[in-house]
């Protein structure tokens, strides 16, 4: 008998738009905590730092 794996999530990439880059910019200068900002945008921690570190801006509590 073949063992069931786990579903495995498909990730699925989603470009950035002007205004989530706005967002962003926006969220850095408020100094809005990473994980707040996940929750707001639907995007993982990582996937918005390394935006933010291409983009330039400080991003979190390490600036």
């Amino acid at each position: 008998m073949a063992k069931k794996s786990k579903k495995s999530k498909k990730t699925v990439r989603r470009e950035y738009t002007k205004t989530d880059v706005k967002e962003l910019r926006a969220h850095s200068k408020a100094r809005t905590p990473v994980a707040k900002i996940s929750k707001l945008t639907k995007r993982s921690v990582g996937s918005l730092r390394q935006k933010a570190l291409k983009l330039g801006i400080g991003l979190g509590h390490q600036r």
